[in-house]
């Protein structure tokens, strides 16, 4: 099964709304699926499917602040993510950074 890539559709992110260079987020990071506890808490067709549209820049932000694990383990829905208030923090920042520029 290939894996999702960056994607060229009218897709939006779903955190910033942005509609430039959307990106496969994977709620459950590629490198905990063989992770014993992971497997045991999620079956396989969910780790790889669970994901989430967002654009590259908010899809490096979640990466630089937060490890696989802790992706995986608490931030593992979009709810979640938005939820917490370092992403919350950057999602306001990057759509107003977004209106300025319109």
């Amino acid at each position: 099964m290939p894996l999702p890539t960056d994607k060229t559709n009218e897709e939006h992110c779903a955190l910033c709304s942005s509609q430039q260079g959307i990106t496969f987020h994977h709620l459950i990071p590629r490198k905990c699926h063989t992770n014993k506890w992971f497997k045991k808490n999620f079956d396989k067709d969910d780790m790889r499917t669970r994901g989430i549209d967002v654009c590259r820049p908010c899809h490096s932000f979640i990466h630089k602040k937060f490890s696989e694990k802790e992706l995986a383990r608490e931030l593992n829905t979009l709810e979640k993510l938005l939820a917490h208030d370092t992403i919350a923090t950057y999602v306001n920042w990057a759509k107003r950074q977004k209106r300025a520029k319109s």
